[in-house]
């Protein structure tokens, strides 16, 4: 491959960057607002409805500057950059990292009674680095009235604050070298689809005539009429309500065995159907399969009395046991480009074994070496703050498989709320495997602190970093710039996050209830390291087991699909089976099947292609009106019909 890469177009200028400096603290005060004020989560769906809505207006102003003068508009490529930075932004600023991060660092201090003896039991292992003890800090903090910047509160937070910082930014830079180096064999080789940056490539794409589609606009058109009036249901409940959002119909199946399923959930909307058209249609059918599997596996369980098994059916165990199966497949797919990079790095510059990476987001020895040097920071970082030795790479090496298999996963399937909410995440695997007793107080103390990125990962950095080089790739976006925008708005987002979410606690109070979501609910955290410490537990055998079998279960399948062209379920599926994302949206997931079957049948290739504006429109629309609807419930400081959940 020849160096082509003064043809890449710059999508980092100082105008857009600008841009993106002055949307940032606009974006992470926004999304505070909706998910720590109001309970509502816009980061747990992708793409990230905030961000959508800010692009759109983005190209507004565009439109009517440019008819003002050439100059004063914004590239495709800078746009698409802004976009990719206040996507870094929204994850750090997320339900699911730095908003659960930040009222965990005093919560033991505060809530320390001696009904609980967490003063004896906990307070010792906490870092004194990591987290906040001053009592005088804590206090305004929880009890609001004074603000961030009086009584050395700023100070008491200062150390914590940069320490995580850094954490966050380490992660982030190891993230980005692995990327790299997956790039290539899942970008160009494999083609994956990446389903979830299709919206705002037809968007910003000039050439595409996407807001000039009447099928777009019928699309945007009914998922606005039913945004509109539910909106107006929510104020004047006269007005019919369409039930689109999730409805509860576990109580018609009261009987035995159908009431071992548990809770059920039926949901239809708009945005949803509109994104998971564009799914791979075997993915579709195996999500909406497997979901039912795994219910019709609870009703075995029950008729067979295998309940005397503590979780069974272990579905977290097997789920993480289909990852280690479909991550060896991948590794095995693409051996002759891992094979490649081995050599290109062990040989001497300018060998015929080089491969030409001038169009990667950093040469190939500079991304190991992100990856060394992140890993060595992040092993420094968790064995002073007490994680032994020993567990730090077990932890870490099931943490970014975990990333790379959400990163391929969003980029085969592109299922738009992934989530590893039933215990998939590197602390319940390992005690799975050596039990509590022999990992020690201090490694579970850090586990502990870690839960605010490893919990659920649903804003996982990885796969945004490698659809952040998708787009680049697709839009002819020199991707080293974006590599610079990726670091940059980590650094800057996380320094606001900090910011913006301590201000407003020293101004309101964590206990004030200002806050739908109350800061002494991340408790949890805390009653997990009380339960370890207090019940010591040994190894889990049939977790273990279950997790083999989940493995094996995954290799069968990929096998089958190999072998059969007619064999349409994927191991995917069946690892996300009882996932949140599932467990509330499946229903989505079988009307955009049935649909793209149908066209698909009836229409062909071609149809398909154009119902895709339809589709795309209706998850626009619905992105649209209901952040409209946020902003008002802002400005208004009412209540008002939030789309999702």
């Amino acid at each position: 491959m020849k160096d082509t890469s003064g043809s890449f177009q710059n999508g980092l200028t100082l105008k857009s960057l600008l841009i993106a400096l002055v949307l940032i603290p606009i974006n992470v005060f926004w999304l505070i607002e909706l998910e720590v004020v109001r309970y509502t989560f816009p980061t747990i769906i992708h793409p990230f409805s905030n961000v959508i809505f800010t692009v759109f207006w983005l190209l507004l102003i565009r439109h009517f500057l440019v008819k003002i003068s050439p100059t004063l508009g914004i590239s495709q490529q800078e746009l698409l950059t802004v976009y990719v930075m206040l996507c870094f932004v929204s994850c750090l600023c997320s339900y699911d990292m730095m908003e659960i991060l930040i009222p965990i660092l005093g919560h033991p201090f505060r809530f320390a009674t001696p009904e609980n003896e967490w003063r004896e039991l906990l307070w010792k292992h906490l870092p004194r680095w990591l987290t906040v003890q001053d009592e005088t800090a804590l206090t305004g903090f929880y009890e609001g009235g004074t603000n961030l910047y009086v009584g050395g509160y700023f100070w008491a937070w200062l150390i914590p604050a940069v320490g995580w910082i850094a954490f966050l930014f380490a992660l982030m830079v190891v993230m980005l070298g692995l990327t790299t180096l997956l790039r290539v064999q899942w970008t160009e080789r494999e083609r994956l689809t990446y389903p979830l940056i299709q919206l705002p490539l037809e968007m910003t794409n000039p050439r595409s005539r996407f807001f000039k589609n009447r099928l777009m606009w019928f699309g945007f058109g009914l998922a606005a009429l039913i945004s509109i009036e539910n909106l107006l249901n929510s104020i004047y409940p006269v007005f019919p309500y369409i039930p689109v959002k999730r409805q509860y119909i576990h109580q018609y199946f009261t009987d035995r065995p159908w009431n071992a399923m548990g809770s059920i959930k039926i949901s239809f909307y708009p945005f949803v159907i509109g994104i998971s058209f564009l799914m791979p249609l075997d993915l579709l059918f195996s999500c909406w399969v497997f979901y039912w599997i795994y219910k019709i596996e609870l009703m075995i369980g029950n008729l067979m009395g295998w309940q005397s098994l503590p979780r069974f059916p272990y579905i977290a165990e097997q789920s993480f046991g289909v990852y280690l199966g479909l991550l060896a497949v991948a590794l095995w797919t693409g051996r002759l480009h891992f094979k490649g990079l081995l050599r290109h790095l062990l040989s001497p510059r300018g060998s015929p074994s080089q491969l030409d990476d001038s169009r990667e987001p950093m040469p190939y020895r500079l991304a190991f070496a992100c990856i060394v040097l992140g890993t060595a920071f992040l092993t420094i970082f968790s064995y002073k703050a007490g994680m032994a030795l020993w567990v730090i790479p077990l932890f870490f090496g099931i943490y970014f498989l975990l990333g790379t298999m959400i990163a391929r996963l969003r980029a085969e399937m592109g299922f738009l709320c992934h989530d590893f909410q039933n215990h998939v995440d590197p602390h319940h695997m390992i005690i799975d495997a050596f039990g509590t007793r022999r990992l020690g107080a201090g490694s579970l103390t850090v586990f502990t602190l870690y839960m605010h990125f490893t919990s659920a990962n649903r804003t996982n950095l990885m796969p945004e970093q490698l659809e952040a080089f998708k787009i680049s790739e697709r839009r002819n976006i020199n991707p080293r710039h974006t590599a610079v925008a990726i670091a940059l708005a980590t650094l800057i987002g996380a320094a606001v996050t900090f910011w913006f979410l301590l201000d407003n606690y020293y101004r309101h109070g964590a206990e004030s209830g200002y806050y739908m979501g109350p800061t002494t609910q991340r408790g949890w955290i805390y009653t997990h390291l009380e339960s370890w410490l207090t019940d010591p537990q040994g190894t889990d055998s049939p977790a273990l087991a279950f997790m083999g079998g989940g493995l094996g279960i995954a290799v069968l399948l990929m096998f089958l699909r190999a072998r059969f062209l007619w064999w349409s379920l994927h191991p995917l599926g069946y690892a996300m089976a009882d996932s949140w994302g599932m467990y509330n949206l499946w229903s989505c997931l079988f009307v955009a099947w049935g649909l793209k079957a149908l066209i698909l049948h009836y229409g062909g290739l071609n149809a398909y292609r154009r119902a895709i504006p339809f589709f795309l429109g209706l998850a626009l629309g619905d992105y649209m009106l209901s952040n409209l609807w946020g902003i008002l419930s802002i400005l208004t400081n009412t209540p008002l019909y939030q789309f999702f959940p």
